[in-house]
């Protein structure tokens, strides 16, 4: 498990203990990539959704930088005053990543809000070159870059989370508060093909865990009581309502030639 927060890597330590001793001495923990490259699987559930986003908002069919300001923006602003959202020229990197805007299938109308992450490619290639041979399985919030920037999404995805509540307003709770954006899978198989992997799927979580045989796991539990949590657990990845459509899974792999099973159901990478 690589995990660089030192409060999460004592939960998941304590969280392990309850494994029988064979499968718990298994699991180690790093604070860095590996050097070497592996051979297996990883898998990584809302990573790419905590990366850092840049938000613009469109002006005169021209994309501009959003950043936090005070609501008074002269130059007497008094530092009392509440923080606001305002928009400037777009430096030469958000104008050069905003570029892909041009090639939706309709323009974005004046005053959308958006957002990208820039962050995505230098992440997929320094994990992609840790990987030999095997697969990356990523589970995130997400959709196709043209259902992303749809016309009809003005205000982008981002949302904060704090005590289980979900909200549009990162200027409350500061410090205290998830900040999280959806993920735009076009960017992130673009990426990937940049970084000389292969996008070998691409689904709905639902239809990834059903091809993955999850009603097996269900089935074999050993008991009503165990079967009826189980049961309870997969409704909540699987149904359109809960996780089973928002989330998406994509595998993108490194010398690797056999199909994976979870995209046997489903595959949408002609969306990407």
């Amino acid at each position: 498990i690589l995990e660089v927060s030192a409060d999460l890597s004592d939960r998941q330590r304590t969280r392990m203990e309850q494994l029988p001793p064979g499968l718990r001495d298994r699991v180690v923990w790093l604070d860095r990539l590996p050097e070497t490259p592996i051979r297996g699987v990883m898998l990584a559930n809302e990573v790419l959704d905590a990366l850092p986003v840049q938000r613009f908002v469109v002006q005169g069919g021209r994309p501009y930088e959003l950043g936090v300001g005070f609501a008074d923006t002269g130059s007497s602003a008094d530092l009392a005053d509440p923080a606001a959202l305002v928009w400037r020229e777009a430096p030469d990197e958000l104008a050069a990543a905003t570029a892909m805007l041009r090639e939706l299938p309709e323009p974005l109308p004046d005053g959308y809000v958006s957002e990208l992450c820039p962050r995505v490619e230098p992440w997929l290639l320094s994990v992609g070159q840790c990987l030999g041979h095997g697969a990356l399985l990523l589970f995130d919030y997400g959709l196709p870059r043209a259902h992303y920037y749809h016309p009809q999404r003005t205000d982008g995805t981002l949302r904060c989370y704090f005590k289980q509540r979900a909200h549009d307003d990162p200027f409350i709770n500061i410090g205290v508060q998830d900040i999280t954006a959806w993920v735009d899978f076009t960017r992130v198989g673009e990426a990937a093909l940049a970084a000389g992997l292969e996008v070998a799927g691409f689904a709905t979580q639902a239809a990834f865990l059903l091809g993955s045989g999850i009603e097996a796991l269900v089935a074999e539990a050993a008991d009503t009581v165990t079967s009826a949590r189980l049961a309870g657990e997969a409704r909540r990845l699987l149904l359109p309502g809960e996780m089973g459509e928002s989330f998406k899974v994509m595998a993108v792999c490194r010398n690797l030639e056999q199909p994976l099973r979870g995209f046997a159901y489903q595959d949408l990478r002609t969306s990407l």
